[in-house]
């Protein structure tokens, strides 16, 4: 048996038996029963300068092979869109090779892929409604002329200059017209970026109803990260049957994606999935779909549930730098040599939080290989001064 040594917040160090490594198995085709895509984290060159405000220098080896990784076990990779990205690591140079290098990988391993578009290359921190169009636009065509289908990101700038539900309704409507294929719209909560606090306006929810509703060809679907499962599925049994409902629910995303509402039909059932947690969960989330796909759904909520208590510690407020559980995650299973985040996020959860990620990830059964991910970790604390 290995022992795996876990550090208290008080200092105190206890142990636990570490698990043998999880049975999950790449799957022989397609997952079928839901779109389902981890939201992927850069991993930046060890040796670099990866402090804040430095221009992100990128281990390219280690980010798309961690990408093709999670297209072996099923999962799309949503690209370039989440908070550890845009607002706070990667340049706008970083964040345009991201995507065509990641665009060329769905091609090479056949997966799907989405990428954010926002209007966070903008110098200014204000712009007028006219300039914000495009912006937004700037970012749309180049993703398109790379072949990615696109996510429209919550933008800061709208959420600055907008005074009322029709001036949301006015950008979205002139930015998705100039797209060439349907789009996902991305509401993201505050917890995630304060920034976006009231975001679509004081009733927010019919004004992104009504945006599709006035683009319904334009649209694919909305992921919601709310962290509101209520809200979400509000939203959802209103979607028209063309829309899908992706949730971004890094805490209740197991019942949503199960849900099974016999009164609603096709998409409106359940919610298909772009999600954080599935990054630093993914051979576990691809064996719950799996499940799912044989209509088994008592092995996926025996697979999935006891991530839940671990995504919902990796998404802790502050939640805005959850990405630095999941690049810690990708360390101790082996996906990037060292434990660095652009910007310097590797620092932004302290180490007992960090203990906390490895004993919840034994649990679940998430370590890959346990006995690396367990000798990495214990050389973490010895380099911390914290030993047997």
């Amino acid at each position: 048996m290995t022992e795996l040594r876990l550090l208290h917040p008080d200092g105190r160090l206890a142990r636990t038996e570490l698990r043998t490594p999880p049975p999950w198995r790449t799957p022989p085709s397609p997952l079928r029963s839901r779109a389902v895509y981890a939201a992927a984290h850069v991993v930046p060159l060890a040796w670099a300068d990866n402090t804040p405000d430095a221009p992100a220098r990128i281990d390219w080896d280690a980010t798309l092979d961690f990408r093709r990784f999670l297209h072996s076990w099923g999962l799309g990779v949503a690209d370039a869109m989440d908070t550890a990205q845009r607002n706070m690591g990667l340049d706008t140079t970083a964040t345009r090779e991201l995507i065509a290098r990641s665009a060329e990988v769905a091609r090479e391993e056949r997966g799907s892929l989405v990428v954010g578009v926002n209007t966070d290359h903008l110098e200014t921190t204000t712009a007028s409604l006219s300039r914000i169009v495009d912006a937004y636009v700037w970012q749309l065509e180049f993703a398109e002329e790379q072949g990615a289908d696109a996510v429209l990101m919550a933008s800061r700038h709208l959420a600055r200059t907008a005074t009322s539900a029709d001036d949301y309704r006015r950008v979205y409507r002139e930015v998705l017209s100039r797209a060439s294929r349907p789009v996902v719209l991305h509401w993201l909560g505050e917890a995630f970026d304060p920034e976006l606090a009231g975001y679509f306006g004081e009733d927010a929810a019919t004004t992104l109803l009504e945006i599709i509703g006035e683009n319904i060809d334009r649209v694919a679907g909305v992921k919601m990260s709310l962290l509101d499962a209520d809200a979400e599925r509000w939203v959802r049994a209103r979607l028209p049957e063309s829309v899908r409902m992706f949730t971004g629910d890094d805490f209740h995303y197991v019942d949503l994606i199960d849900d099974a509402d016999p009164t609603a039909e096709g998409t409106r059932s359940h919610s298909d999935a772009l999600l954080g947690a599935f990054a630093a969960i993914a051979p576990a989330a691809s064996a719950a779909i799996q499940a799912l796909d044989a209509g088994d759904h008592a092995t996926y909520r025996r697979v999935l549930e006891p991530t839940t208590p671990l995504s919902r510690h990796l998404f802790a407020t502050p939640t805005y730098f959850y990405k630095t559980g999941v690049a810690f995650l990708s360390w101790l299973n082996g996906h990037q040599p060292a434990f660095q985040m652009v910007g310097g996020l590797h620092s932004a959860r302290s180490l007992p939080h960090l203990s906390r990620i490895v004993e919840l990830a034994n649990t679940a059964n998430v370590l890959e290989r346990p006995e690396e991910a367990a000798s990495r970790w214990h050389a973490l604390l010895r380099v911390n001064g914290v030993d047997a």
